[in-house]
């Protein structure tokens, strides 16, 4: 969405129905950008989809895009089809920002949730602790009313959506 906002495009001209999400989150990458500027955007853009360490693969949605991913209900086979492929024993990812570790027939997969903007209705800093062929969801208390006055003082379009956000962990789109 802010290295490469065409294939952000991409997807959401494929999904029409949301084109008022849509709107906010341009106008939200829009000034995010100009706050990142293109030494980091270009940084960005020469990220890999994918990598591996060990006994884990990460990627932030799928292997092969940032943009589409199974969900926390999937079905074993949905998420062996889909991170099987990374031949890895964990796949780790991030995209739905709603936190769990699933172990399927034939690997494990963990999504690490969100520190600041979660999706699961618990606002605590959520992320992953990968030790061996092991994963663990944790979760972390932190100062959000501080983050929220931060918030509405930094500029960003739609900043009362992401405050709602933070404050109760409930994604409803504006």
């Amino acid at each position: 969405m802010l290295a490469k906002p065409e294939v952000f495009e991409e997807f959401a001209r494929q999904r029409p129905q949301l084109d008022s999400m849509w709107q906010a989150i341009r106008e939200m990458a829009a000034v995010t950008r100009s706050w990142l500027g293109e030494e980091r955007l270009g940084w960005m853009r020469q990220l890999p989809l994918r990598q591996t360490h060990g006994t884990v693969a990460f990627v932030h949605a799928h292997p092969e895009s940032c943009w589409k991913s199974p969900l926390s209900d999937a079905s074993d086979t949905e998420l062996e089809s889909c991170y099987g492929v990374l031949e890895r024993p964990i796949a780790a990812y991030g995209h739905i920002h709603v936190p769990f570790v699933r172990e399927t027939p034939s690997l494990i997969v963990a999504n690490s949730g969100s520190v600041g903007m979660p999706f699961d209705d618990d606002r605590r800093a959520s992320y992953l602790l990968i030790d061996g062929n092991r994963a663990q969801l944790r979760r972390v208390e932190y100062d959000v009313n501080r983050e929220i006055r931060l918030l509405r003082q930094c500029g960003l379009p739609h900043a009362d959506w992401v405050e709602r956000i933070l404050a109760t962990g409930d994604p409803r789109m504006p």
